[in-house]
């Protein structure tokens, strides 16, 4: 959804840094890998010791990297191999992100929270997985309600705030997104099958 309406704008932020930093000898795989071994670094880090607030800002900041990145990538035209890797390294700090607050909320006693970041962690890599074996295949599946930039700005939002002292926010922000995660992964699969027959 977001990737809808606001690619546009960030474009217009992001594009002038993405040039800047290809002027200065810097690649977007070489940006991609920073920011992802960031956040995965932050994130298992700062998160399981309780560090809430501290390891969502600098998973937030990293994570941005990866606009900062795509933008170097369409400067410089994008390759199949920066495609894969990005794709491949979104992967692995999203599972880091939902990995970290399920260990944070089954150590602190919280196991129906842990049983919600659970499910996201399974269901925000089944809703990537679904669109490339779809794409694989030469159908579509996608949009969704909550794609990579909703499922992050509902986890680090809650969990950040929660850090600050609001109670509960990080349970009620990771069961609303298991909600939407299961959700998602059922439109997908059901745009796959439409597409499929419209293909047929």
């Amino acid at each position: 959804m977001l990737n809808i309406f606001a690619r546009a704008s960030v474009s217009r932020v992001t594009d002038p840094i993405g040039a800047w930093l290809l002027a200065r000898g810097l690649t977007p795989n070489v940006v991609t890998v920073i920011g992802t071994v960031g956040a995965v670094a932050s994130a298992l880090w700062f998160i399981p010791r309780g560090q809430l607030f501290l390891g969502c800002a600098l998973v937030t900041f990293f994570v941005l990297l990866d606009l900062i990145d795509g933008a170097m990538a369409r400067a410089q035209g994008p390759t199949k191999f920066g495609a894969v890797l990005d794709a491949t390294c979104d992967r692995i700090a999203d599972g880091a992100l939902f990995a970290a607050l399920t260990w944070y909320a089954f150590a602190s006693g919280s196991t129906w929270t842990a049983a919600a970041g659970f499910i996201c962690l399974v269901a925000s890599q089944v809703i990537s997985y679904v669109k490339a074996r779809a794409e694989a295949s030469g159908l579509s599946a996608d949009g969704g309600l909550a794609e990579r930039a909703e499922r992050f700005i509902v986890a680090l939002v809650g969990a950040g705030v929660q850090g600050l002292g609001v109670p509960h926010l990080m349970d009620i922000s990771l069961w609303l997104l298991a909600v939407m995660t299961v959700a998602t992964v059922i439109q997908r699969v059901l745009a796959v099958a439409k597409s499929a027959r419209e293909a047929a």
